[in-house]
């Protein structure tokens, strides 16, 4: 195996093959930036696979709005930076990420506790199905198709066609309030 050549530019050169669109412009902004620019997201995103993503939207973004960049306003990898650390702040600041860190996978949760305990799931024993019937009906339709006839999330959605977001939300809501009952 050879070891691959890293590509260096100056700075003129590379804000030139920029403007230009070329090819090389994309190798050498990668090999000379990605890990400064890496640095800089994953001081702000602390999740690995994120600051990753978020890398990479900041190389797309720097090759989309390229003319946007001016030499007389200053140089080329302050510019960068300031893509870097706005996506990923951005990023942080998103409902998606936020709600993300909110919702936990409750079907991986509820497993785990089951074979912890080696129990069986019979919800009619519990009266689980009972206490659900008292939910309003947007949430008990949505656990009924989730817990009891084994849809996942993104199916439930499309079943009730409602985003997947508000079937977090619901479930989430839904749950809270069987809590009640065994708290």
């Amino acid at each position: 195996m050879s070891k691959k050549h890293k590509i260096s530019l100056s700075e003129d050169e590379l804000v030139l093959a920029l403007r230009n669109h070329e090819k090389i412009a994309v190798e050498a902004l990668y090999d000379m930036y990605s890990s400064s620019l890496y640095g800089v997201i994953s001081r702000i995103v602390t999740d690995t696979a994120i600051a990753e993503d978020v890398l990479q939207e900041t190389f797309v973004k720097i090759w989309h709005s390229f003319s946007s960049y001016s030499t007389e306003k200053g140089r080329l990898f302050t510019w960068m930076v300031n893509i870097a650390r706005n996506l990923a702040i951005d990023k942080i600041r998103s409902k998606d990420f936020k709600n993300q860190n909110k919702n936990q996978e409750i079907e991986n949760n509820v497993t785990f506790i089951d074979e912890q305990r080696n129990t069986v799931y019979k919800p009619e024993l519990m009266g689980v199905k009972d206490l659900v019937q008292t939910l309003k009906p947007e949430q008990k339709s949505i656990i009924d198709l989730v817990y009891f006839k084994g849809y996942t999330h993104v199916e439930a959605a499309d079943e009730l066609g409602i985003p997947l977001g508000t079937i977090k939300t619901r479930l989430r809501m839904g749950i809270q309030q069987l809590r009640k009952h065994f708290n």
